[in-house]
């Protein structure tokens, strides 16, 4: 008989405590990092948003370099080994720029504390293209049959929009009550305990050592036969460039994030300054931001698997789009605290709706020996969309757009506010653009309403070797 808590089995148990665990760790790091550079570092300066979005460049940058490349380490080694080690690294990362931080702020440059910012989050996003792949591998592995999927689909979202709720009401007063070294401790402390969840973990041989699969080697354009070196790391990253591309669910699916990225970075780089300018709050209290965020993000993903099987996978990607861009727009218009918390809430329900549906679909699409190589394209890509996004966000407000200001018709506006409503627009053509390419989904529709919760059945691959593989769930990317 399954233990009353234990959610699914046993190891997913294990494994779901050590991301719940890292999960508002990392909600605390990232919350202070972003409120000690925009209130301490770059305070009241106008270069504030392009310090900011170079944390979030950081991170892009690191899918960018490391991500195509670590989707083929991962398929050749053992998976739960990753985990740990990963772990471990990302540890010792933290827990080396919390002993500098004890320094006081005046003690060095502030260009040479953001340069030790972006390094120590450059090196643990590295890090984690590693862990994410390995982690998608054995979740397969873990977790069988749709129904149960569906359950870890809508479990990890709420587990990550849950540590958004605890997470950043802490970091505000971690870092304005007791300094930044707490709220960086607390993180390094974080990677522990999941380091010590994970190590417990009972991985069935196959997932934890499967070897990758061997592509049939294909003649060079000189007709000579390959290199072994050319059948090595390059020729399996172009093997799985190549299922990607002839995989048209899964190139419509990019297209969508990369669309969505670009409507949706600026929230991410500027909305602090739209708390604290815009909506007239202190700084103290944009925490509740993400606490907000949080709670619609725990509210879509308890209601993302109904939402799929009434209206279909179709369906639920359009619409919650086209929602999520509208609600983008109206908060750009806010100009109360209370006003804008309320609608942050609302937008988010709809966008995790969205995750919920499409993280099974991605790993659907994804077998066994290809993972690791289908994540290396798939967020590497997204990240640039957002690296580009934060980029060009903070850009613009911090420079061409310094003194917008102004009205029409009686609706007045700023820099930020015209950015947020520009990104708001971004996603409601992304929306249309998923109604109009996204491959068809009647199969999953009507899987959809025999199931329980979210079971989709995946468009099959185009090409002489498309295949479709058996669904599967993944847990919230980082």
């Amino acid at each position: 008989m399954t233990p009353r808590l234990t959610l699914i089995n046993r190891d997913y148990t294990r494994l779901w405590f050590g991301q719940a665990v890292s999960s508002v760790g990392d909600a605390v790091f990232s919350t202070t990092l972003v409120l000690w550079v925009a209130t301490v570092l770059a305070k009241d300066e106008s270069w504030a948003p392009m310090a900011v979005s170079g944390v979030l460049m950081a991170s892009s940058v690191a899918v960018l370099v490391i991500g195509p490349l670590a989707g083929v380490f991962v398929d050749r080694w053992d998976k739960l080994a990753t985990l740990l080690r990963t772990e471990v690294v990302r540890g010792a990362l933290v827990l080396v720029l919390t002993v500098v931080s004890f320094l006081p702020t005046d003690a060095l440059p502030a260009g040479v504390w953001l340069a030790l910012v972006y390094v120590t989050v450059l090196l643990l996003h590295a890090a984690g293209q590693f862990f994410s792949p390995a982690r998608f591998a054995i979740l397969a592995d873990l977790v069988k049959g749709d129904a149960d999927r569906a359950r870890a689909a809508g479990i990890g979202q709420a587990t990550g929009e849950t540590a958004w709720i605890i997470g950043p009401p802490l970091a505000a007063p971690l870092l304005f009550a007791a300094g930044i070294q707490w709220a960086l401790l607390f993180n390094a402390l974080s990677y522990a305990v999941s380091y010590v969840a994970i190590r417990s973990i009972e991985v069935p041989a196959s997932t934890a050592t499967a070897e990758p699969r061997k592509p049939a080697p294909e003649p060079s354009p000189n007709g000579s036969k390959p290199t072994g070196q050319q059948s090595t790391l390059g020729r399996e990253f172009a093997d799985g460039v190549r299922f990607f591309a002839r995989s048209r669910f899964l190139v419509v699916l990019l297209l969508l994030a990369v669309i969505g990225q670009f409507g949706l970075g600026a929230l991410s780089t500027l909305n602090v300054f739209f708390t604290t300018d815009n909506l007239d709050a202190d700084a103290h209290l944009y925490g509740y931001i993400g606490m907000a965020m949080g709670v619609g993000g725990i509210t879509g993903a308890l209601s993302g698997g109904r939402v799929v099987q009434w209206l279909g996978a179709r369906r639920s990607t359009w619409i919650s789009l086209l929602v999520s861009g509208v609600l983008l727009i109206a908060y750009s218009r806010q100009t109360t605290f209370l006003g804008g918390i309320a609608l942050l809430f609302v937008f988010t329900v709809p966008l995790t709706v969205l995750n919920t549906a499409m993280a099974p679909l991605l790993l659907a699409a994804a077998p066994p020996d290809f993972r690791g190589r289908v994540m290396a394209v798939f967020y590497p890509v997204t990240k640039l969309a957002s690296m580009l996004a934060a980029v060009l966000s903070g850009w613009l407000a911090g420079s061409v757009l310094t003194d917008v200001a102004g009205s029409v018709g009686g609706v007045r506006f700023g820099p930020i506010d015209t950015i947020f409503a520009v990104s708001g627009l971004i996603v409601v053509l992304s929306g249309v653009f998923a109604w109009l390419a996204l491959p068809g989904t009647k199969p999953a529709e009507k899987a959809a309403e025999k199931a329980p919760a979210l079971t989709v059945d995946v468009t099959a691959p185009a090409g002489s070797r498309g295949h479709r593989p058996p669904d599967h769930e993944r847990g919230r990317p980082e």
